[in-house]
């Protein structure tokens, strides 16, 4: 028997449709391979996705996918975890899509904790309308739209999250795979709510924020940095500029939705009960 590995156990025969040297294609990698060390099972796991480049990410992995709406990515996946509490549920989309249109919901995520893992593929632009700027593109950056330059203000999502009150707070690149693949099995394994930026080179449509500009700014947190911290933790989410750190910026233990739902905890989940036809009836004849 052939042994197995991240790419025998999830690869998908689906033609992969970004562009030749994209950055999602290291991110997918890299979440093949961490959920192969994690142990994952296809059927174990469900990534839910909203709209844009990154979004087609469910399409080229072999798990459980939920394509839905531009900036619905998170609906369903909580309810997904809620119903299904041992499934692996993760939110795989752009900035774009998780700041942008689905802003409010990514803000009252965080307030309810909800046990799922957000990655986003952070390229600070609007790919796959051709290059408008997102939420994050830096402020005057000139794009294929804005050619007078960015006049918003830009989102620092991190700090962002950390302000709120984020359990889990990470930032990854998209050029340090193996980094990224620590990364996403730490935010996996986090009880609650874990958001991982991943800063992710657009080829075609950002020529700004290029694999060199990020190696050059990039830097690795260090072993003395005390995640718990929400100081420190603020302080290093507002770096960004010649230096960008990467690493989990946050990281504490705190009740997740799941746990504040007391009427749940002395009754079976709701995937684990037992219907009848019976009860479809029911259902339909409350919504006559």
């Amino acid at each position: 028997m052939a042994e197995q590995n991240a790419a025998s156990v999830f690869d998908s025969t689906d033609e992969i449709a970004w562009c030749p040297g994209c950055g999602n294609f290291p991110i997918l990698k890299s979440l093949k391979q961490a959920l192969f060390d994690l142990g994952k099972q296809p059927d174990q796991v469900l990534i839910a996705s909203g709209i844009g480049q990154a979004a087609k990410l469910p399409h080229y992995i072999k798990v459980n996918g939920f394509n839905g709406l531009h900036g619905r990515a998170l609906p369903p996946a909580i309810a997904a975890k809620i119903v299904n509490p041992g499934l692996t549920v993760l939110v795989n989309t752009g900035d774009g899509d998780s700041y942008g249109e689905g802003g409010n919901h990514f803000l009252h995520n965080i307030r309810r904790n909800v046990d799922i893992t957000h990655l986003v593929h952070n390229n600070q632009i609007y790919g796959l309308t051709k290059g408008q700027a997102s939420p994050t593109t830096d402020l005057g950056q000139v794009t294929g739209v804005q050619t007078l330059g960015n006049i918003d203000q830009p989102l620092d999502p991190v700090l962002m999250a950390i302000a709120v009150g984020a359990s889990f707070v990470a930032r990854g690149f998209a050029g340090e795979p193996e980094h990224l693949t620590e990364l996403i099995k730490a935010a996996i394994e986090h009880k609650g709510y874990a958001l991982l930026d991943i800063l992710q080179p657009c080829v075609s449509f950002n020529k700004v924020n290029t694999y060199d500009w990020y190696r050059e700014r990039v830097y690795r947190l260090g072993d003395d940095y005390d995640r718990t911290s929400w100081q420190q933790a603020m302080a290093k989410a507002a770096e960004w500029g010649s230096k960008i750190p990467i690493g989990i910026l946050y990281q504490i233990d705190k009740p997740t939705f799941a746990d504040r739902l007391t009427w749940l905890k002395n009754s079976p989940h709701l995937v684990d009960r037992q219907w009848e036809p019976k009860d479809a009836e029911h259902f339909m004849q409350e919504l006559d």
